[in-house]
């Protein structure tokens, strides 16, 4: 009875001292929320001229080199005032509107506090642009000339609209491999030159890391495939909807973390996104209404790229889940592949894997996660791993007959001929000798 009676008494000795400790935090923060200067963003936006100054300041995320940023301030609103301790977590207050519907036109529009848009304007970094290799743009004109466009031009193709007559793309679907359909947005023939040269000019320079090999220059499924060969375990994972899980926001915070300015970023995420939309009949016209945000489509000539660079970090995240463990990892579009001889880690990768995806801001998809050992065909995009990289064993066998049937067969069709040459060529790429025991030579270069 002592005893349970000493327990009680230091149960309520702690709950008096932890509530004794919260209420002096209390009133200190009240009484610093007291003494803070009050600001009113409305009664200063519009009044004076903004003096600003930079900073360099510290961020996490994928900035290289020093993680460092230009930033500017302005001074007519620091320094900040604390949070209202009587003002509860959740839900978080209203924000008051100071845009109206016809302000907020831009899409970068209802992202801003105030109407003068300099308060919220973060300034180029032309050095960490130059870092990279990145163009540095300055303002919207200069993106428009380096695009071979007048502003008005580019403001045509990056403004959101809530109903256009005639949308930028044209929308139709594939079959998929798996059964069912792949919807596919392809722009028109203005907007896909722009966004060709934009792919180019940036886009394609973008930061990405080296485990990826999907849509870059120099690698391929080959290279995606070669490291996971002669493994005891290979593993599988896919990200669901890897395209429309980057918005808008993602394109421009990422375009805004390598150096370029507010206005900048938020045009070039615009010309790079799309929203998903639908007939409506209004007045008596045809309207193109947008259903949801807008997002990376597929079709459009910009979207592996930004997708490879988006997930820089999910790369660095996995790759070093898979150095830790004695793993492989390659990364080809949304297909993540590990491999490794100690299948002891199959389980921990089954759990932490789908985890960093989901803390990454993408969803991993389980129906498609498959885990492959050496007593059964591994592929990796397509391309067996087992013991060589190449083709499987019935592939070959039908590739050699078809070839058989065009060689003997009087009636030959030059383009079931021609597809066969590809999947031979194919074949070359990922094994000479399985290329060569079907018959391959390699056609000499024409002067």
């Amino acid at each position: 009875m002592t005893h349970l009676a000493a327990l009680v008494l230091a149960y309520f000795l702690v709950v008096g001292i932890r509530t004794a400790w919260r209420n002096r935090k209390r009133k200190q923060a009240e009484k610093k929320w007291a003494q803070a200067p009050q600001r009113d963003v409305s009664a200063v936006a519009d009044v004076g001229q903004a003096e600003f100054k930079q900073e360099i300041i510290k961020t996490s995320g994928t900035l290289k080199p020093n993680h460092r940023r230009l930033i500017l301030r302005d001074n007519r609103l620091l320094p900040k005032a604390p949070p209202d301790p009587k003002q509860r977590r959740w839900p978080p207050p209203p924000r008051t509107k100071y845009l109206t519907e016809h302000e907020a036109d831009r899409l970068f529009g209802p992202s801003l506090r105030t109407r003068n848009r300099d308060v919220m304007d973060l300034a180029i970094d032309e050095a960490q642009l130059e870092r990279y290799g990145l163009p540095v743009w300055k303002t919207e004109d200069e993106v428009a000339a380096a695009l071979s466009l007048t502003p008005g031009k580019l403001r045509y193709f990056s403004q959101h609209r809530f109903r256009e007559t005639a949308s930028h793309y044209v929308t139709f679907a594939i079959p998929k491999r798996s059964g069912g359909e792949r919807l596919i947005h392809a722009p028109k023939r203005q907007l896909k030159a722009v966004l060709r040269r934009l792919n180019t000019l940036l886009v394609s320079k973008l930061p990405v890391s080296k485990h990826a090999h999907g849509f870059l220059q120099g690698r391929s499924v080959a290279t995606n495939a070669a490291p996971h060969v002669g493994k005891a375990v290979v593993l599988h994972f896919d990200i669901k909807d890897c395209f429309p899980s980057i918005h808008y926001g993602r394109v421009r915070g990422l375009l805004i973390a390598l150096g370029y300015s507010y206005p900048v970023a938020a045009a070039l995420a615009v010309l790079m996104t799309e929203s998903p939309r639908q007939p409506v009949v209004a007045e008596g016209k045809t309207y193109q209404v947008p259903i949801g945000p807008r997002v990376c489509i597929q079709g459009a000539p910009t979207s592996p790229g930004l997708c490879n660079a988006i997930l820089l970090r999910l790369d660095h995240r996995l790759a070093g889940l898979a150095r830790k463990h004695g793993f492989a990892y390659t990364r080809y579009a949304d297909d993540l592949t590990f491999s490794g001889n100690d299948t002891k880690k199959i389980a921990k990768l089954l759990k932490l894997v789908p985890q960093i995806i989901f803390e990454e801001g993408f969803a991993a998809n389980t129906k498609k996660t498959r885990v492959m050992r050496a007593g059964r065909r591994q592929a990796v995009t397509g391309v067996v791993v087992n013991k060589d990289m190449g083709l499987s064993r019935q592939e070959r066998r039908n590739l050699r007959a078809a070839l058989h049937r065009q060689n003997t067969s009087p009636n030959t069709n030059p383009r079931e001929r021609m597809r066969l040459e590809g999947k031979l060529a194919y074949l070359y790429m990922l094994n000479r000798d399985q290329a060569s025991a079907l018959g391959w030579k390699k056609p000499a270069r024409s002067v």
